[in-house]
């Protein structure tokens, strides 16, 4: 038997890592505007960070008539990616099958599950309380901290500040609304966010609220836990 290797997080982490190529067995389109940019059953997975893959598409899937409209778009010519295509993302509107995705490509070896609870949460930034309650939906998802959606009415809106941030992600769905918090005259951009619309697979998050574990202070049935550091940190 294989020991894992020793992780101080407390959540499982990514199973693949940078530099990783897969085969895709989706079909992936993109879009430029109502242009039909290419259409594929054989786009790779490439991981260019350990979080999540990006998409590879081959250069004969790929219109020619077009693809020199794009600029943000790398033909390889050579090396472990000759003959395929990367296009910055946000370039285009992508689907795989013919669900839209946001963000960057799901990783394959993500999980996302949203599990209602009734752990008591409690969270604080600079000992002004921000939420609790004991009717959290705890959203789990690979390589990240447990994130705790709380209901609007188990906030503590008066020190919180509406934001004009928004963040796409390719199992959530797209927020509808962030907010920064004022304590202690300071302000903490970005902590808090909510989905008014998330994605079928996480319905029960809908218009809850999570905080940044990287940026409060959270207590789990009255048990402090340490901030993680994350790329969010």
């Amino acid at each position: 038997m294989t020991t894992p290797p020793k992780s101080d997080a407390d959540y499982p982490q990514m199973a693949a890592v940078r530099g990783r190529i897969e085969p895709s067995p989706r079909r992936v389109r993109g879009f430029l505007g109502s242009e039909l940019v290419f259409d594929t059953t054989s786009a790779r997975y490439v991981w260019e960070v350990p979080y999540y893959p990006q998409y590879y598409i081959p250069l004969s899937d790929v219109r020619a008539d077009i693809l020199g409209d794009i600029p943000a778009a790398r033909v390889f010519d050579d090396g472990a990616h000759a003959g395929h295509v990367r296009f910055r993302w946000d370039t285009l509107d992508w689907f795989e099958e013919d669900e839209p995705i946001y963000g960057h490509p799901r990783n394959p070896y993500s999980r996302v599950d949203a599990l209602r609870s009734h752990r008591h949460i409690a969270v604080a930034l600079d000992g002004v309380q921000l939420a609790e309650t004991r009717c959290p939906v705890l959203l789990f998802e690979t390589g990240l901290p447990t994130r705790y959606y709380i209901d609007r009415t188990d906030v503590t809106f008066e020190h919180l500040e509406p934001s004009t941030t928004q963040t796409l992600c390719p199992y959530k769905g797209v927020t509808s609304g962030y907010w920064s918090a004022r304590v202690a005259d300071g302000l903490v951009a970005d902590l808090a966010w909510t989905y008014a619309t998330p994605l079928p697979a996480v319905a029960s998050i809908a218009n809850m609220i999570a905080f940044y574990n990287e940026k409060v202070d959270i207590a789990v049935d009255g048990v402090q836990l340490a901030r993680p550091n994350t790329h969010f940190s």
